[in-house]
């Protein structure tokens, strides 16, 4: 199974200027409110995950990982650091 990447806020066009700072490059979301990527290696979504926490104070972003089926982890300043290791715990390639 992928993993997956929810990012979603209550503001319009927040998630897409996340997204264009992270990948450096213009967004245009259809829904500007939430936005989906589905990670065929887990590991790779430490990255956003990352970007995600270094930049929490300049947008009111949610971020959701799902990597088990049915099973949605809110992402936070509080737990992002022990979800990484545990990615690359569970993950090791």
């Amino acid at each position: 199974m992928a993993a997956t990447v929810y990012l979603y806020s209550k503001e319009k066009g927040e998630v897409e200027k996340f997204l264009n700072k992270f990948y450096n490059t213009t967004f245009n979301l259809k829904n500007s409110f939430k936005w989906k990527k589905q990670y065929e290696n887990p590991v790779e979504i430490a990255e956003i995950i990352g970007a995600f926490i270094d930049n929490s104070d300049d947008f009111n972003l949610y971020i959701l990982v799902c990597i088990d089926k049915n099973v949605f982890i809110q992402i936070n300043t509080n737990n992002a650091d022990d979800f990484i290791r545990y990615l690359y715990e569970r993950f090791p390639y």
